[in-house]
């Protein structure tokens, strides 16, 4: 990644943190977020909590379950959001080099997932994330998440 464009990711320890869910938002609504239309519920150093209202475009077609894909990028993105939250001084982003989903049931339409990230483990070059995805409808568990951030800078 350019220098150019770490300069332009948002520095959340330089904002009010009210202000790091709508940001973020926008800082990410022309990527992959904002096509999904995920949604920043809480965020904080250590914990980050992000919901996504399912639609057919997001399941495996029309009428099917809910594709794994969209699980993975709801868990990804907020374990990412969560990393920028809790950068330690000196790094100015990360990048997602392992991650592991156990998919262990599944959603529908209408219904909405709600990923709940938090910090294992905080390090000087690495973050490692856990994330739960879970029904919004029953709150049963949809995917179990990791992911280790390289932090960069």
């Amino acid at each position: 990644m350019s220098a150019a464009a770490l300069a332009e990711r948002p520095d959340l320890r330089r904002v009010p943190a009210r202000e790091w869910p709508a940001l973020l938002t926008e800082h990410h609504r022309s990527g992959l977020t904002g096509l999904l239309d995920c949604e920043i519920v809480r965020l904080e150093p250590s914990r980050a909590e992000g919901r996504l209202e399912l639609r057919d475009a997001l399941m495996l077609r029309t009428g099917h379950p809910l594709h794994g894909g969209t699980v993975v990028a709801l868990a990804d993105s907020c374990a990412g959001w969560g990393c920028l939250a809790t950068l330690p001084e000196g790094r100015t982003g990360f990048a997602t080099s392992g991650l592991t989903a156990s998919l262990v049931g599944s959603a529908s339409v209408p219904d909405a997932l709600v990923c709940l990230a938090t910090l294992l483990h905080g390090g000087r070059t690495t973050q490692v994330w856990d994330a739960l995805v879970t029904r919004e409808s029953d709150g049963r568990a949809v995917a179990h998440f990791r992911a280790t951030q390289h932090l960069l800078g």
